[in-house]
């Protein structure tokens, strides 16, 4: 079964007298990119909570947001006076563009991020356990939302590689009569152009016979045909971490049909060609979300 890369996954919970929030989206992407925010008591855990996201995510654009909810405790605080002043300076030049009143400003400062802190919060071991627990059920959600998608994903990608292989098994039947009439072409011009008598029919058997087996498309027919068979057996075993592989794939089916489509000098053949790539270029679409 296919796993998406995208998804969305949120926990809540309380832990001690904190209220945290956890909000997990993620995107298609090669690697893991992950974009965190987070309070500034819990910095000394970023290593730890990246690398948890990391594990069970494995790979995407990742955004995750944890906010700590008001919990009615009172608390010291501490005031991070050189980030004030690092907003002040640009919020009073937009008030006066805006002709605002600055009066205000003082109030808008002490609701900026990480202006007022907490002192000396953080989490004790217990604490910590149980908000590991927290992220990995945010996790887990998002896990969800992306098997959802991931079956979604599997039945478009197995349409796509089926109508490819209609596409092949039709070239597979023209096959024959393009043989016959790229034959029947060159004798017509060999006809018009020298006269009937003036060849030696064994030695033109012969040519015909040596050109017809260089546009033969038997053998890209064959692998064609393998590698939507793999492709399909791929898709369809368990485990997760098969996008790139499917795309690898894909590649070798785009080799197989673009020859097909160089080698074929058959209006009909090329209609098929023309059809499979574009089930191909769906199909490249979607394997970018497949994990």
């Amino acid at each position: 079964m296919l796993k998406s890369m995208t998804g969305f996954g949120r926990a809540e919970r309380v832990i001690g007298d904190k209220t945290f929030l956890i909000d997990i989206k993620s995107l298609n992407g090669k690697q893991f990119e992950l974009n965190l925010k987070m309070p500034a008591f819990l910095k000394p855990f970023e290593f730890e909570i990246r690398s948890l996201l990391s594990k069970n995510l494995y790979r995407g654009s990742v955004d995750c947001t944890i906010n700590l909810k008001e919990t009615g405790s009172a608390k010291p605080v501490t005031i991070n006076t050189d980030l004030a002043k690092a907003y002040y300076k640009p919020i009073l030049e937009l008030s006066e563009a805006l002709q605002l009143d600055p009066s205000h400003i003082l109030s808008t400062l002490l609701k900026l991020p990480e202006v007022i802190t907490p002192t000396g919060e953080t989490l004790t071991d217990e604490e910590w356990e149980l908000f590991e627990k927290a992220v990995t059920a945010a996790t887990d959600d998002l896990n969800l939302h992306r098997n959802e998608e991931g079956r979604s994903l599997e039945q478009d990608l197995l349409l796509r590689i089926g109508n490819i292989e209609k596409q092949q098994e039709e070239v597979v039947k023209l096959e024959p009569s393009r043989k016959n009439k790229i034959k029947e072409g060159l004798v017509k011009v060999l006809e018009e152009h020298v006269g009937k008598e003036n060849y030696d029919p064994n030695r033109l058997e012969q040519e015909i016979i040596y050109y017809i087996e260089k546009i033969d498309l038997s053998e890209e027919q064959v692998r064609l045909k393998n590698h939507c068979d793999y492709f399909k057996a791929i898709l369809l075993e368990p485990g997760e971490g098969k996008g790139k592989k499917l795309s690898f794939i894909l590649q070798e089916i785009g080799r197989e049909i673009n020859t097909t489509g160089a080698k074929a000098y058959d209006s009909s053949i090329q209609k098929c060609v023309v059809m499979m790539k574009d089930e191909l270029e769906k199909a490249k679409e979607q394997v970018l979300n497949v994990l």
